[in-house]
């Protein structure tokens, strides 16, 4: 096993929860998880909500776009990360055929409400983008806590699964 694992969010949008958790990631787990995000049918750009929410927690939003799974998987780019884990935050991705992953990764389904379909004020919007903010942060907490290298397949995939019926 490598020394980092490498962990990709999907969502179909790649707007607002796989971003989060992709940085939420990358702060927590540094030096021990390299997260990455990307979506079925991205929409081309991050969600100003959660732009604003991630640099309200100074976390870095430099480099943050929207892409394509396309661009992680082997078909496509014979250079992609070997991945060790997938997650799906949205439960549209969830049901998608996805692409062949290089690394044959471990997977889960981590499925949280989608902020962005919030209505209302900004208050009322920033509060839905908080709330799903810490739900997936609770999973990665849990997650960046396991004994990764000391798990058999078949615990490390029951405990992947127990975080995604986590909700906080």
């Amino acid at each position: 096993m490598t020394d980092v694992f490498n962990v990709l969010f999907l969502c179909t949008g790649n707007s607002a929860r796989s971003i989060m958790a992709e940085c939420i990631l990358n702060r927590l787990g540094a030096g021990r998880f390299k997260a990455w995000s990307a979506g079925s049918m991205p929409t081309g750009k991050v969600n100003p909500h959660a732009l604003a929410l991630l640099q309200r927690l100074n976390y870095s939003t430099e480099g943050l776009k929207s892409k394509s799974w396309e661009e992680f998987s082997r078909d496509s780019h014979p250079d992609a990360p070997e991945l060790n884990f997938v997650f799906t935050v949205c439960d549209n991705a969830a049901g998608e055929v996805c692409p062949i992953w290089p690394g044959q990764p471990m997977t889960a389904h981590w499925g949280v409400p989608d902020p962005a379909a919030v209505e209302g004020s900004d208050a009322e919007v920033a509060m839905a983008f908080a709330e799903i903010y810490g739900q997936l942060y609770r999973r990665l907490e849990l997650f960046a806590a396991l004994p990764i290298r000391s798990l058999d397949t078949l615990t490390l995939q029951a405990r992947l699964s127990d975080i995604g019926r986590h909700a906080g």
